[in-house]
């Protein structure tokens, strides 16, 4: 067991801490705690909300879980990783001003020490102790993106587009093509996806810090 706490953010900056300016990374096998849902995320208490206090309730339960008389093998300290999301619309369409027809599916990146059993347990204790909390929504899953195409977006998220623009531009002249919508061989589809670095609550529009990522494919 180490007695070093790890924080995902900086030792793997290159997935985490990009600049401003779109870069390739090709994206290795994690596990996350997964949520998926729909309907616009801003609704006060709706299921957006909901499946966040569920993910930060399972990881913070598996976070300390050793200080709760449960010690998983291979153990070790860390920062919770940032939330991250998985974004598409209804039917393809690409209008990103309809926030009450998106589709997303949430998730926490989990430490490698977390398995099904790990999980289990994080599900039951969290349950106990908020029995109004639906662990049932949440899931383990490994993920594998591959090459993507990212780039840090800095600004309020409905100004996103502009970096989204400039992820495109550098995808159509580096030979690489868009694999949005694409489906993977496990049958996966490969999707819009965001990082968050800031607390919006706590965090003025205009410096919130969210990796945007667009999965690619090279052009034979």
């Amino acid at each position: 067991m180490t007695t070093e706490k790890i924080d995902y953010k900086k030792e793997y900056k290159d997935l985490y801490l990009p600049k401003q300016k779109p870069t390739v990374v090709n994206v290795p096998t994690m596990t996350f705690i997964m949520v998926n849902g729909s309907g616009n995320p801003n609704i006060e208490g709706g299921e957006y909300q909901q499946a966040i206090e569920l993910l930060y309730g399972l990881s913070y339960t598996i976070k300390m879980s050793n200080k709760n008389g449960y010690q998983p093998e291979d153990y070790f300290d860390y920062v919770v990783p940032p939330l991250e999301g998985l974004w598409w619309l209804e039917e393809d369409n690409m209008d990103f001003t309809q926030k009450n027809k998106f589709c997303w599916t949430s998730m926490i990146r989990q430490p490698e020490f977390v398995t099904k059993e790990v999980f289990q347990w994080s599900c039951n204790e969290l349950k106990r102790k908020k029995p109004q909390i639906d662990t049932t929504k949440a899931y383990l899953e490994t993920f594998t993106e591959g090459l993507c195409v990212q780039s840090m977006h800095i600004g309020p998220f409905d100004d996103e587009p502009e970096t989204v623009k400039l992820i495109e531009t550098y995808i159509s002249e580096n030979n690489l093509k868009n694999a949005i919508s694409s489906i993977e061989p496990d049958g996966r589809i490969r999707r819009h996806h965001e990082i968050y670095l800031s607390d919006p609550r706590k965090t003025a529009p205009q410096r919130l810090k969210t990796v945007l990522r667009h999965p690619v494919a090279k052009i034979d």
